[in-house]
């Protein structure tokens, strides 16, 4: 695990650019390394903070508090990133208007919670106070925009902290890269993600992972289904996807699928579903 300060990074392209453009160069510079197994402790603390108050901002502009709250996998955790990044900037009104809906929010019954995020409140003729409270509120918020430009004070945030590190956009990937080369349990690491993006991936995709692992290669991308596809005379689905060790094809039939190469029709590997312990299609 990485416990040394880390800085802020920013692309030489963002500092002189737009207050949104700063902003969203550290988020993508944030998603890096998310993407990377960094963890949210391993980088720089007001990035973090910087970056899901953006998070915030983007849910609640499109969708009021209701899609924030919703899309928020560890509420708790996220609600304090988001406040501490507030007070770090200056956005002092927004974080008074974030603790009140938070309050709000928190304090609403099962029912009225589902009703306030279905957004269904103006299709019912018997609103509880508490969910028009919440929807008053969003519309505090909108209003606030106008008067405290947050996402100003999040780009002056970023600028101006002290160790700032400002790369060219070429330079961010090797970067990450140094910083990814000094975690020790990076297996570990690697091993959980697969096991759980595995658990989240469509019947297809898990079919085509192990039928890669038969043939010995490495999945990179799946580009496209074709409904079209003529196998053993019929029309049928089929997955493309690309390894690195070219482009492959994967068809099912009723127990069994196979990876075929699209040039030779040969087939590379199969798997019996039963077998394979895949989930059903």
């Amino acid at each position: 695990m990485i416990t040394t300060p880390q800085p802020v990074v920013l692309t030489s392209s963002s500092i002189e650019a737009s207050d949104e453009e700063a902003v969203q160069a550290n988020v993508t510079v944030i998603d890096a390394m998310h993407t990377a197994l960094l963890r949210t402790e391993e980088m720089a603390p007001v990035a973090v903070r910087s970056y899901y108050v953006d998070f915030y901002l983007t849910q609640a502009l499109e969708g009021g508090f209701a899609q924030y709250a919703f899309l928020a996998l560890d509420r708790t955790a996220t609600d304090t990133l988001i406040c501490e990044g507030m007070a770090g900037m200056g956005a002092t009104a927004h974080l008074e208007l974030f603790n009140r809906a938070v309050e709000c929010y928190d304090a609403l019954s099962g029912e009225e919670t589902e009703l306030y995020l279905d957004g269904s409140v103006g299709d019912s003729g018997d609103v509880p106070d508490a969910v028009l409270r919440m929807e008053e509120l969003d519309g505090e918020f909108e209003e606030l925009l106008e008067q405290e430009n947050i996402t100003a004070l999040n780009a002056g945030w970023l600028r101006r902290q002290a160790d700032l590190v400002v790369l060219d956009d070429e330079e961010v990937g090797p970067y990450i890269q140094g910083l990814v080369a000094h975690i020790p349990d990076l297996p570990e690491r690697r091993a959980q993600a697969d096991a759980e993006a595995l658990e989240d991936a469509p019947d297809f995709e898990v079919i085509i992972r192990e039928l890669c692992d038969i043939a010995g290669v490495e999945l990179t991308k799946i580009t496209m289904g074709d409904p079209n596809y003529i196998h053993d005379g019929e029309k049928t689905l089929a997955w493309h996807f690309s390894t690195d060790n070219g482009d492959f094809l994967m068809v099912e039939e009723e127990d069994e699928a196979f990876m075929i190469n699209p040039e030779t029709q040969e087939i590379v590997a199969a798997v019996e579903f039963e077998d394979a312990d895949l989930v059903e299609a």
